[in-house]
């Protein structure tokens, strides 16, 4: 007995590839400062400063919830991308800080936001996780799984802060980022490069089954990234057919100023790229780092539309992902 299958076509047989149709971004209203913190623990604006680069940082309401600020940060890329809800097939958001198991995060932005059938779930890779969950959305678009795609990273970290713990405290904000991915006929979102080193898996963590609080060997860290990650980003732009002198911009995660200029500096760019600094006024934002960051380069105009720009981040697990995009 032979079973026949009669499957549905492509959404989009003629296009191959994939690109960022359009970016959107949400912060909470409240800002704490440097001098807020040096209140709560024995710290001071110098200190953190010297040490992280953060100037300030934003913390969400107590009933401020990761679904409310990733559907904030959808909905506005999905106006920005002139769709419809229904045009969406598929919604993944990651995040590291969800308290609800099910339905996912990703479940109820769609539910929010109106999007009737699309596939929904939430994906966990730290704060590698946006660009984790850009690979798996431009695969899903080019292989015609999907024709438009919604990516968010949307992390409430302030929810799993030790504010006793004047090492981490001083680094984590909240936020949410998001972007639409559409089939595209040229590429727009290039290869990934992507892995982990669970050798090193315990370096970025959030630990305590009763309430989860963020920890970190920071010198582990430091070393792993400034070590290993430009070797990525140089591999994330040979997978494109770049050179990194090539770039218009580089949006690391923004876990730290010093962490940013090290490996930037390895990097040899030309004066004219421009790197994204949101960590100075954003803080640690986990998974939403990476597309909180784009998004407000994209909406000042510092980045032109369709110039090549090295996203690249890592995080808990140890994991990396990175790829070159065609700035929407």
């Amino acid at each position: 007995m032979s079973l026949s299958l009669s499957l549905p076509p492509s959404p989009s047989p003629s296009l191959s590839g994939s690109r960022i149709a359009a970016l959107g971004h949400y912060q909470p209203s409240r800002v704490l400062t440097n001098d807020d913190l040096s209140t709560m623990v024995d710290t001071s604006d110098e200190w953190i400063r010297r040490r992280t680069g953060i100037a300030t940082r934003r913390i969400a309401a107590t009933d401020e919830s990761v679904t409310d600020m990733a559907t904030a940060a959808a909905g506005k890329a999905l106006a920005g991308a002139g769709l419809q809800p229904s045009d969406i097939g598929l919604i993944t958001v990651a995040t590291c800080t969800a308290i609800d198991r099910c339905p996912s995060i990703a479940a109820q932005v769609a539910g929010r936001l109106g999007i009737p059938s699309a596939v929904a779930f939430d994906l966990n890779n730290g704060c590698a996780g946006f660009c984790t969950a850009l690979a798996c959305a431009d695969h899903s678009v080019r292989a015609g799984a999907a024709r438009h795609a919604l990516v968010i990273g949307a992390e409430k970290m302030s929810d799993v802060t030790d504010w006793t713990d004047r090492s981490t405290c001083v680094l984590l904000g909240d936020g949410a980022g998001a972007a639409v991915i559409s089939a595209a006929e040229d590429t727009g979102i290039g290869p990934v490069a992507w892995g982990s080193d669970p050798t090193r898996g315990d370096a970025v963590r959030l630990v305590d089954d009763w309430h989860p609080y963020f920890a970190q060997e920071g010198q582990t860290v430091f070393r792993w990234v400034t070590g290993e990650l430009p070797a990525i980003a140089r591999e994330a732009c040979h997978r494109a057919g770049l050179a990194p002198a090539d770039l218009a911009g580089v949006v690391t995660h923004q876990a730290n100023l010093r962490i940013i200029e090290a490996v930037v500096r390895q990097l040899d760019l030309p004066e004219q790229v421009v790197i994204a600094q949101d960590v100075v006024e954003s803080g640690n934002t986990s998974a939403a780092s990476v597309p909180l960051a784009l998004s407000k380069l994209t909406a000042r105009g510092d980045l032109p539309s369709g110039a090549p720009v090295l996203l690249l981040a890592f995080g808990g697990g140890l994991s990396w992902a990175g790829q070159v995009i065609a700035c929407p």
